[in-house]
């Protein structure tokens, strides 16, 4: 027996296997060893294809005929392991987010246990919170769709897909897989987990956590930092209470606005960062699949999109982010007053609806001055926001084609958002800019998918794409004005997406393990 890496293309619905469909192209008696990827070829709507590339077992006498046809030798990879930690300091890690969770994960793994602290509930009880603020407008600051065990990326659509190249990745989706993500994200070109899997997969996380003497520790929400001659001692709970640390990792996510006051209040060094803001856009998950397979449509998974605009007067940027294939609008607010919006899916992708963030880039030239003008910045279009709405965490929403045409909606559009929306002027609470640049977009992505307009619905608004705010490290990882504190993932302005922050959490890790 051998293994030979071969190339192979179903049709969507084709109804046989990879292997029997190998076998009967190639004449050869072929054996799944090992998927190494997979994706969907939508770019001909009359020819849509899935396109594998996979591992086979054959008979030797058929090697020199598969080379022919293209077939490569198979190297398997080494799996990565991790050493026992040549020291073993005592770190707290702030916040439960892929880059806190991971960041604990790899240190249990190296012999490290660790004190995790967040701010919000276990995601059990996290579930509870979220639902009544969906039913009736009841926010939880310290509980919600950003705060939470698992972090803002529990609740989103759950991609993996990541455009860095770092050690860490192949170990990340490896962990995944050990605690409940479905093993297809190891060679989807696409992968994704989901909602319900992802809430799992966290949960399993803490118990593997605990069970190798590290802690979690639910409702600690870190009001300061202890440092003594320039290096970090202690943090601070809200409630008075100080975890002695020799390294403190600050994996606080990207909404944590009061915790980035506080640092820029002691002196913690800060820069500004941008970031893109905008609205979501809703269509029928029914028109968008069509849109992306034409008439193969109902023989694929629900489908995704990416679609970008750059005005060349501006010389800014616009496009779909977060797309949530058969998913729904989530309200993603953790201040009282103020309103922002995000997308989920669950694992099946199999609600009516699907949407995607239609955002804007801006930066520091857009913000109020100081090293916290883009917190500043976001929490005004917020605050309108909440107000069109009406209060009580209801979002404005138009058509995409009355947005267009600057003329308002009489009428509610069809919305997945609870607790509901109501007819919205986004003019009223948009920048005027970012306003012109949703509208260019929006007629360029009308015209590249024919009623993407017409069929879509805004809720307004979305804020909190990455955040505003990067807190300065150096290359070891460390603040240039603690030693011992070291920023971490998205929250940081390090990483943007699950796998991102996660592998920075990982590389923290491994250098407090050297």
């Amino acid at each position: 027996m051998i293994y030979l890496v071969l190339e192979v293309d179903l049709s969507p619905g084709q109804g046989e296997d990879v292997a029997a469909a190998a076998s009967r192209r190639f004449h050869a008696a072929l054996s799944l060893h090992r998927i190494l990827k997979r994706s969907v070829d939508a770019r001909r709507k009359d020819r849509v294809v899935i396109k594998y590339r996979v591992v086979f077992g054959a008979d030797e006498g058929d090697r020199a005929r598969l080379v022919r046809h293209g077939a490569e030798p198979w190297v398997p990879e080494q799996p990565e392991r991790s050493a026992p930690a040549a020291r073993r300091p005592r770190v707290v890690i702030v916040g439960s987010g892929p880059a806190g969770l991971f960041c604990a994960l790899r240190l249990s793994e190296r012999g490290v246990a660790c004190t995790v602290l967040e701010q919000g509930k276990r995601v059990d009880e996290r579930h509870r919170d979220i639902e009544r603020l969906r039913a009736d407008g009841t926010l939880d600051p310290d509980s919600n769709v950003v705060f939470g065990e698992g972090g803002a990326g529990t609740y989103s659509d759950g991609k993996l897909t990541t455009r860095i190249h770092k050690p860490g990745i192949s170990w990340v989706f490896d962990k995944l897989v050990d605690h409940g993500a479905p093993p297809s994200i190891v060679y989807d070109a696409k992968p994704h987990v989901g909602t319900d899997v992802l809430s799992k997969v966290v949960a399993s996380i803490r118990a593997h956590l605990e069970s190798r003497g590290s802690r979690l520790l639910f409702g600690h929400k870190v009001d300061d930092l202890v440092v003594r001659n320039g290096t970090m001692a202690a943090v601070r709970t809200e409630k008075g209470e100080e975890f002695e640390a020799d390294a403190v990792v600050l994996a606080c996510g990207h909404s944590a606005r009061s915790l980035y006051e506080r640092l820029a209040a002691t002196g913690i060094p800060l820069e500004p960062k941008g970031f893109a803001a905008g609205v979501r856009i809703e269509h029928p998950a029914e028109f968008i699949n069509r849109s992306q397979y034409g008439s193969w449509a109902a023989q694929l998974a629900a489908a995704d999109y990416r679609l970008t605009w750059n005005n060349p007067g501006s010389g800014r940027g616009t496009y779909s982010f977060c797309m949530c294939p058969g998913g729904e609008v989530i309200n993603s607010s953790s201040e009282p007053g103020l309103l922002c919006v995000n997308g989920m899916s669950f694992a099946a992708r199999d609600l009516p609806r699907s949407n995607a963030a239609l955002v804007t880039t801006v930066g520091p030239q857009d913000f109020p001055p100081g090293v916290l003008g883009g917190v500043e910045f976001q929490r005004g279009i917020e605050r309108a926001a909440f107000a069109a709405g009406g209060g009580g965490q209801s979002s404005p929403a138009c058509s995409g084609r009355a947005f267009l045409d600057r003329r308002p909606s009489s009428s509610v559009p069809t919305a997945s958002y609870r607790p509901g929306v109501i007819p919205g002027d986004f003019d009223a609470f948009l920048p005027a800019f970012l306003a012109d640049e949703l509208r260019l977009a929006l007629a360029d992505f009308d015209r590249k998918v024919p009623g993407f307009a017409d069929e879509g619905t805004l809720i307004g608004v979305e804020t909190r794409t990455s955040s505003p705010v990067r807190i300065l490290r150096g290359g070891d990882f460390q603040s240039p004005a603690v030693r011992g504190l070291f920023p971490a993932g998205e929250g940081a302005g390090y990483s943007g997406g699950i796998v991102s922050s996660a592998v920075d959490g990982v590389r923290i890790a491994d250098f407090l393990c050297q």
